[in-house]
């Protein structure tokens, strides 16, 4: 029963790996829209683009890892 726990807490934990996607997808987004508009800006844009791309990866990275750490480390000692 343990292990099935396991199973679904991390499948839970990997979630947040979508919800980083569409983040990382409204990033660029806004980034396109933004020189778009104001072309003579795209340099500096694109550095607050990297940042917030930066940021929303980490915490698909921390993520990521939870499962990892739920799947593999966290092992049930079995009664024999």
């Amino acid at each position: 029963m343990l292990e099935g726990a396991k199973l679904i807490g991390a499948g839970a934990a990997t979630i947040a790996l979508a919800g980083a996607a569409v983040g990382i997808g409204n990033v660029f987004s806004s980034l396109i829209h933004s020189v778009a508009r104001n072309p003579s800006l795209a340099k500096q844009l694109f550095g607050y683009a990297i940042l917030g791309f930066a940021l929303t990866e980490a915490i698909a990275l921390f993520a990521l890892m939870m499962a990892f750490l739920i799947l593999f480390v966290f092992r049930s000692h079995k009664k024999s």
